[in-house]
């Protein structure tokens, strides 16, 4: 199907299609006036007692400008903010959501503590000072007793999980780590040992793009996903390698289905004709380039054609076209990564094509960091020498990233309770009981945690197993410090967010909540700031920034957007561009990526694969305005494989690996490859309190087997083989 022919029909894509747009678009669903007190109905003229509120959005990591619209204290609308550059001035169906986020009845409206057993559903109401309070003492006590490494740390993606980072550290804890262990670290690694860095991608200047394990145009990352169709009207190329037909695959010139687990091999094919044909521009400016050419000679086209399925001579074009349109053009870097165990590597095979392309710091290749100039907060952490000498996770795999670590590793190491005892878990914004493969393993960890506290706006299954359970605020509640971002081309930029209502109910910001902790631990003197302090610290160097902010929604820095680099050395071990990768070779493990063909799935056998459609972010599902949407998952699965097992479009299916199983309803899709099936995220929840996706489809944590990543130890989320059968 690299024809680009869709294999739904256009009547259903249209309908889809039309319905995320009119949440896109700012269009009120008819849930608005029930879940909202005194919500317009759509079309209603503007009221001029609605006050605007520059904000930004919170439903996913994107930070998207917007303009909260209020009245008498009730929050009516939510817009784009115009002058967003890195939204390109719109949001999307998640973003217009975000109002029903504040007004969810689900929503955590008090403290809470386990009266039961975990998971069983018994809870006390309690009050803030009864819940700090006892938080406090059950940490002491395990600092007490088993150093204060005894307790893990896990915030997720929030402005103010900075503060949960700081806390661990002044509370004395190295085992830390958050969500990005089980998405992003396979890629960081592979562009770090290669770049110095981790680039954005200049997607809107490229004349020629491939894209391999993403898909930013149903997983929504900006600027890259509005741009990547500017890019296409201007005439770009866009070239997927994807085992399924996603909606990236249908706005692209070419889609080609490789088989799961097998881009090592059309990269290093790649890589082999651009050498061939000469076309690389500079060997000077790399590490080990000789060696690579000498490493690729057997890996040819056609060699590549009988691992991957993709014609040996179109990978000839396709490398061919690339180099005529460089230096702009690019093997886009995407964002998810936790594929297989050997992700790293993977990647690693496509920066490498990108050094050959020549892209780096030009427009329409990949971009360095551009300067936003936000500071840190000064602060000195205690020195605990009773601490034991390193993180828990620590030393298990070759490029653990010493600041994040893994939570596989760690539920590990807690699990065995080596190479010392963990007995707490303070969690914020995490949700790895729907997020973190085989979900019966965290379960059991929970077994060897003494106590568990947890901040949410909401129920979710790890709140549900927690001990204590704090209400946060929402995005919209909350004063918070200034976040830096990094737009591509787009912009460098920065916002904050001020209350655009008071915190409903008790809940709490975090900040709030780690300075009472603070105060009863005897570590109030690095928790003695306000936000305005804090900000100020953070603003320093930026004269005015902050007016503009509250003026615009947000600040840009006019910084240099490319040629960053020129004359100056990278931040590898060379200072060039490392093809032979030095660092792996002090580890002990490939400095160039070697291909080993994936493990194939049996006969009758799948490789599962996971993603996450427009309309939600991981497990941030629970949210009525988006379920309407997709009210609950679906197992995708080739046609020819559906009849070859007995099953018909619509039938519940039983999906089991050797970690768990979960019943969803099938749906049959042309566009797949017959050995994988295809799930999203953030459904099966185990929290009644979750009233949208409770015991609805299947939950990705329940099936998924835990492999992870050999170098970095990021999570491997496509290593898992399934049986499928039809449930009575």
């Amino acid at each position: 199907m690299k024809d680009g022919k869709s294999p739904i029909s256009r009547r259903r894509f249209l309908q889809t299609s039309m319905a995320a747009a009119a949440v896109g678009a700012g269009i009120q669903s008819p849930l608005v006036k029930g879940l909202v007190p005194g919500a317009n109905a759509a079309g209603s003229r503007p009221d001029k007692d609605i006050t605007s509120h520059y904000t930004a959005c919170d439903m996913c990591f994107n930070r998207c400008g917007m303009i909260a619209r209020k009245k008498n204290g009730v929050i009516k609308k939510l817009d784009p903010n115009p002058n967003c550059r890195k939204s390109r001035g719109m949001i999307c169906a998640k973003g217009n959501a975000g109002i029903q986020h504040v007004y969810n009845p689900d929503r955590l409206k008090h403290p809470l503590k386990r009266k039961g057993k975990r998971g069983e559903g018994k809870w006390e109401r309690i009050s803030w000072e009864e819940a700090l309070d006892h938080t406090a003492e059950q940490m002491q006590k395990i600092a007490d007793e088993y150093s204060r490494c005894g307790i893990m740390f896990t915030p997720g993606v929030d402005a103010q999980s900075r503060f949960v980072e700081m806390f661990a550290e002044v509370f004395g804890s190295y085992n830390f780590t958050n969500h990005e262990s089980l998405c992003l670290l396979s890629r960081n690694r592979a562009y770090l040992d290669t770049f110095g860095e981790v680039p954005t991608a200049d997607v809107l200047h490229s004349r020629y793009i491939i894209i391999a394990g993403s898909n930013p145009l149903e997983a929504i990352m900006t600027p890259d996903t509005p741009d990547l169709v500017e890019a296409r009207k201007n005439g770009c190329k866009v070239v997927v390698l994807d085992p399924r037909f996603t909606k990236t695959a249908a706005l692209a010139d070419e889609w080609h289905q490789i088989k799961p687990g097998t881009d090592m091999a059309f990269f290093l094919a790649m890589c082999h004709e651009i050498v061939k044909g000469e076309r690389f521009c500079c060997p000077d400016n790399t590490h080990g380039y000789d060696k690579f050419v000498e490493h690729i000679k057997d890996y040819t086209p056609e060699w590549a054609e009988k691992e991957c399925g993709i014609p040996a001579e179109d990978i000839k074009r396709i490398s061919k076209e690339i180099t005529e349109a460089a230096p702009r053009a690019m093997v886009y870097p995407g964002r998810r990564s936790s594929d297989y165990k050997q992700s790293t590597q993977i990647r690693r095979a496509m920066a490498i094509a990108n050094v050959l392309l020549d892209n780096w710091d030009r427009p329409g290749g990949l971009m360095a960091t551009r300067e936003v100039g936000v500071r840190g907060w000064d602060y000195s952490p205690p020195f605990y020498p009773e601490n034991p000498p390193d993180r828990a996770d620590a030393d298990q795999v070759p490029g653990l990233f010493s600041d994040i670590g893994s939570f596989q590793l760690l539920r590990e190491a807690i699990i065995k309770q080596e190479p010392y005892p963990i007995r707490g878990w303070f969690s914020f914004k995490t949700n790895f009981l729907q997020t973190g493969a085989n979900r019966q393993k965290t379960i059991k960890m929970l077994e060897n945690i003494d106590f568990f506290v947890n901040i949410d706006i909401m129920m979710s299954d790890t709140a549900w197993y927690a001990d204590i359970v704090l209400p946060g605020n929402s995005f919209l509640e909350r004063e918070d410090p200034v976040t830096a971002l990094q737009g591509s081309s787009a912009c460098a930029c920065a916002f904050l967010r001020d209350p655009v209502i008071d915190n409903m109910f008790e809940s709490r910001p975090p900040l709030w909540i780690l300075q009472e902790l603070a105060k009863r631990m005897d570590l109030e003197e690095h928790f003695d700031f306000t936000m305005d302090e804090y900000r100020e610290a953070q603003l320093r160097d930026l004269e005015g920034a902050l007016e503009i902010m509250r003026q615009d929604g947000i600040y840009f820095n006019p910084s240099q957007a490319y040629g960053i680099y020129a004359g100056d050395p990278l931040k590898t071990l060379s200072g060039v561009k490392e093809i032979y990768n030095q660092r792996y070779e002090q580890w002990g493990i490939e400095p160039m990526p070697v291909y080993n063909p994936p493990q194939m799935p049996d006969k009758d056998e799948f490789r599962l694969i996971v993603g996450r459609p427009a309309y939600f972010t991981q497990s941030r599902t629970n949210n009525e305005l988006l379920t309407e949407f997709m009210e609950e998952n679906t197992l995708h699965m080739n046609p020819d494989a559906a009849q070859r097992l007995g099953l018909e479009d619509g039938d519940l299916v039983e999906v089991e690996s050797s970690s768990g199983k979960g019943r969803l309803r099938l749906e049959i899709d042309g566009g797949i490859e017959k050995q994988t099936v295809y799930m999203v995220t953030g459904f099966g929840s185990l929290s009644p309190q979750m009233s949208q996706i409770y015991q609805k489809g299947a939950s990705i944590a329940e099936i998924q087997e835990d492999a992870y990543d050999e170098i970095c130890a990021n999570m491997a989320m496509h290593e898992t083989f399934v049986n499928v059968r039809k449930v009575s």
